[in-house]
């Protein structure tokens, strides 16, 4: 984009109050206005606008308005103002250009505008300047390339179909999320931008002599409306973010299962596909292989007839005779179906000449028609022209809406919002602005530029979302979305990290995208195991993919291989190598065992934005290894699943160990346990080396005095679940994984674990089973207690009481904590572990199991 700054630099205070600021700039023909605002405690918001300038019209979070709350404290000169907000301290100053600054009080400032060149008009949007500091640690932006450190790099804040991207090199991805933090020791800051309009971030990566050290964001279009976030720890500003654009949604119990995929199924005319897809299940079932849904590629919707192109809403009659008996055949065999659908519209559409008649897509003012993009079509590369559905047209949304609802009413269950990134050519296409949801908002203007092609991806969310929700309103809606925004997340419980390719280096830097993720909120978020492109993976890669695979908020293996055949590409099946078969078997039974903690970890995350992938110093911002080690800012070897079990990987072909970084929270850290051969205890504080054969493990760590509670290792229904066509068992067992002091260590500490429990199935608000389990150990026994709050959801294994599980290799007895329940043997588990029944008193123990 060319160059246009203009920097104000003569400002009057129009307008002040206790807990805003207002400055004007008169240097123009037109005004240029400033607003500082404090909302609350750790929250800000700075503007700057003018009438060619204009606020996002559709931001991607609710504008909020100056706070009103009585802790706030002033202080004011001539040519700045103070705010104390707690601890916190804000300052604006204005002789010359407006310049923020916000940190605590006595501390150096976390946030601070560059003087001379802070807040700029450019062309037909803004540049925000604000000081880089050398030695901090940058992440956010939604979906980045590796690794996790966005420090001294560039990128483009847009959203793009990057198929077979480089992890490492490929910008922009599919997300778009302008969130920036910095995190230190001492601190974290974090700004967002709620504009959809295409931007770019500098973060430290521009050099110039004259203006030091700096970090910029350009937005293409519009004024910048930006909030400044502020706490002392990377969770605390991660819940002020929630607080501000919607915390994570509940996802249904049974998408933490196996996702099947693979789009050479759905695209076969012989077998057909129906065919085909009922012989995939059926292998699923031979190998002993849970399997809970299957992403349904978008061949189902291809013409029968040349151009045989993707027809959104439509069904090929031949591969598909009968879809709702092809439905009812998948739910039979305990599979969901995710119905893949793009919101655009090819020009060979039965539909596109009624769409277009009705205005439900883009129009092009230099043509005064519908405006016309290349979109893809077929197999890899291929395309043919069509227009994408315009979501703020009334005609475009009902479009989308009626035909998820018939989608739904069939038998697809998941709606998989794909190629949504909105690549559309040309900033001038008009929106039609008739929806209810934006056509009460005054803009003068209509074009795609200032109100953000990512707008679309968002509405895109809501329509899916609101349709599901119609035909079921008693089942939370399961939206899947490729592309998203700040505020699509409001709608798509799930996302992943698109169209990836087979390699080691791939496998390794998704765990980054990953950690990234979570931080901006994108939290039921994985992976394709194994690589959605690029060549197939060797029958290492694909089960240590699949082992650290399932250790992640989401688990599924889907791919489009590109090949000899360009339109139906080749697949990866978890039976695909039979030497492998029993480990990879093993690992996703251990994937359904970890369920209920994998769950617990999704409903904390909806009530208090903790994700259930972390970064491995959250929590752990004492430690300074944390901050100093670029393996551990890098974020791409190991990660906190919980606040339990620290995973890490094998990320080279031939490699028989990994090593992992057991950080330490204080002096009196009590450490790690290897849960791989030997098992031994491991210091924390500390790197260390841990064994792992490619066929038996990835290097994972539980943390001492956490829990893990487990269930069967099978598919089960969710209590919620009334239909149950498959006839599942029960989710009536539950055990918990506890991890004590060693014998020479023990001194009695108590250890409290929680974790939460609901019926895996019904809308917000959820009603939840809170579930304690404490304990102590000393050289010769452990000592148990649970207690439960059942008052708002009885999960079906409570009467049943609760199996608790020592590490492999721990002989102690364990008993009750207070003597308030019953305490049993059982025989031991095929890994040799200890277990014990715990039973309130007066309930029946049983015989040993």
């Amino acid at each position: 984009m060319p160059q246009q700054e203009f920097v104000p630099k003569e400002y009057s205070l129009k307008n002040t109050s206790s807990s805003s600021l207002h400055l004007q700039s008169n240097e123009r023909s037109q005004p240029i206005d400033f607003t500082f605002d404090v909302i609350r405690p750790g929250l800000f918001k700075t503007t700057f606008t003018s009438e060619s300038h204009p606020l996002p019209p559709f931001p991607s979070a609710p504008r909020l308005a100056a706070g009103t709350s009585s802790s706030i404290a002033t202080t004011s000169g001539p040519k700045h103002k103070i705010f104390n907000v707690g601890d916190v301290e804000a300052k604006i100053e204005w002789n010359g250009v407006p310049i923020v600054s916000v940190g605590y009080s006595g501390q150096q400032p976390l946030h601070y505008d560059l003087p001379f060149r802070s807040y700029v008009l450019d062309g037909p949007g803004i540049a925000h300047y604000t000081r880089y500091f050398r030695g901090s640690l940058h992440v956010g932006l939604g979906e980045k390339p590796a690794p996790m450190d966005l420090s001294n790099r560039h990128f483009t804040l847009s959203a793009t179909d990057s198929f077979g991207y480089d992890v490492h090199r490929t910008d922009p991805m599919y997300k778009h999320i302008p969130l920036l933090v910095r995190m230190t020791p001492e601190g974290v800051v974090a700004t967002f931008s709620t504009s959809h309009a295409r931007g770019y971030y500098s973060v430290g990566s521009e050099m110039d002599g004259m203006w030091g050290f700096f970090k910029v964001y350009r937005q293409d279009h519009g004024g910048l409306e930006q909030y400044i976030l502020i706490g002392k720890t990377i969770e605390e500003v991660v819940r002020i973010y929630a607080d501000l654009v919607g915390y994570p949604m509940l996802v249904p119990r049974w998408a933490f299962g196996y996702l099947g995929g693979g789009m050479k199924y759905s695209m076969l005319d012989e077998p057909r596909a129906s065919e085909a897809l009922m012989e995939w299940a059926g292998l699923v079932e031979k190998h002993d292989i849970p399997c809970s849904g299957f992403q349904m590629s978008s061949g189902y919707t291809v013409a029968e007839t040349e151009p045989k192109t993707r027809n959104v809403f439509t069904w090929n009659r031949h591969r598909f005779p009968d879809p709702k008996a092809f439905c009812d055949a998948f739910h039979k065999k305990g599979i969901r179906l995710i119905a893949n659908i793009k919101p655009y519209i090819l020009a060979n559409h039965p539909a596109y000449e009624g769409l277009v008649k009705a205005g439900a897509l883009f129009k092009d003012p230099n043509t005064g028609n519908t405006g016309v993009a290349r979109l893809w079509s077929a197999g890899g590369g291929e395309s043919g022209e069509g227009g994408h559905i315009d979501f703020s047209s009334k005609a475009g949304f009902d479009f989308w809406y009626n035909g998820v609802k018939e989608l739904r009413k069939v038998g697809m269950d998941c709606m998989w919002n794909d190629n949504n990134e909105y690549v559309v050519p040309s900033d001038d296409w008009q929106l039609a602005l008739t929806h209810p949801s934006v056509k009460n908002i005054k803009e003068p203007r209509n074009d795609l530029g200032l109100w953000g092609r990512a707008m679309h991806t968002e509405l895109h969310g809501k329509a899916s979302h609101d349709a599901l929700l119609e035909v079921y309103p008693n089942e939370r809606p399961f939206v899947l979305t490729r592309s998203a925004t700040a505020g699509t997340m409001k709608y798509a419980c799930s996302a992943w990290s698109g169209d990836n390719i087979t390699s080691w280096d791939g496998m390794r830097g998704a765990n980054a995208l990953s950690l990234t993720a979570g931080m901006c909120l994108m939290q039921c978020y994985g992976h394709d195991i194994g690589g959605f492109e690029g060549p197939q993976p060797s029958p290492e890669l694909l089960l240590r993919w699949v082992q650290i695979g399932c250790h992640s908020p989401r688990f599924a293996i889907n791919c489009f291989k590109t090949g000899g055949d360009n339109l139906v590409g080749d697949v990866i099946e978890p039976w695909m190598y039979p030497e492998i078969i029993p480990e990879v078997r093993k690992a996703i039974q251990r994937r359904y065992e970890m369920i209920p903690y994998l769950y617990s970890l999704m409903l904390q995350g909806h009530f208090t934005a903790v994700p259930p992938q972390r970064w491995v110093g959250w929590g752990y911002e004492a430690d300074p290894e944390v901050w100093s080690s670029k393996i551990l800012t890098d974020g791409e070897r190991q990660y906190w699943l919980g606040d339990t079990l620290l995973v890490g990987g094998v990320y080279e072909a031939g490699k028989t160990s990994g090593r992992i970084y057991a950080p330490k929270k204080s002096s009196t850290d009590p450490g790690f346990i290897n849960l791989n051969a030997p098992y031994q205890y491991l210091p924390a504080g500390a790197w260390h080396t841990i064994s792992s054969p490619w066929k038996a493990s990835i290097p994972i760590v539980a943390r001492i005095g956490g829990a893990i509670p487990v269930g069967k290792n099978l598919q089960t229904v969710a209590p919620g679940d009334k239909l149950n066509e498959a006839n599942l068992p029960a989710d009536d067992y539950r055990g918990v994984e506890i991890f004590p002091q060693p014998e020479h260590l023990a001194d009695g500490t108590l250890y409290t674990n929680t974790w939460l429990e609901d019926d895996g199935i019904s809308p917000p608000p959820a009603k939840v089973a809170k579930l304690t389990v404490t304990y102590s150990a000393s050289a010769f026994e452990v000592k148990v207690g649970f207690e439960k709050d059942v008052r708002a959801f009885v999960p079906p294994w409570v009467e049943k009481g609760l199996t608790v599980i020592l590490p492999v290799g721990d002989e102690r007895r364990v008993v009750s904590l207070d003597g308030g329940a019953v305490v049993e043997a059982r025989r031991a588990d095929e890994s040799g572990r200890r277990r014990w029944q715990v039973l309130e008193k007066g309930a029946r123990v049983g015989s040993k199991l």
